[in-house]
């Protein structure tokens, strides 16, 4: 079992940055991905961003490509994800997930899930 706990969010304002952070317990993380999804009011869940935990392969949705950066730390076993020029459609509940084996973007691949964190960017 893996635990995900989400920390980090707020409200910010457009243009402005966060650093969203996901603390893993339970089991070392070798051999798993790590994502991170989002969720709109009224939309499905959305793939973010996922890296590779062994080898820190990472890839991007392309609505966040260039704004955002995953990264992890090894010793604290946990994963971020900075956002950087954030705008109104960024706002959403942000969760990030564990799999083992390699990233996908696909949400039904993830195996466990954190609760969560509200972010809001005002215009």
């Amino acid at each position: 079992q893996v635990q995900l706990v989400e920390s980090g969010g707020g409200l910010v304002q457009a243009g402005g940055s966060l650093r969203l952070s996901c603390a893993a317990s339970g089991r070392a993380l070798s051999g798993y991905s790590m994502g991170w999804f989002r969720q709109a009011p009224g939309k499905e869940r959305e793939f973010v961003a996922a890296v590779v935990w062994s080898d820190g392969r990472t890839t991007y949705a392309d609505s966040v490509q260039g704004r955002f950066t995953i990264s992890k730390n090894i010793l604290t076993n946990t994963v971020y994800l900075h956002m950087n020029s954030l705008k109104p459609a960024d706002t959403a509940v942000y969760s990030c997930a564990a799999r083992r084996g390699d990233y996908y973007t696909t949400r039904q691949a993830y195996d466990y899930w954190g609760q969560g964190t509200q972010v809001t960017v005002s215009s």
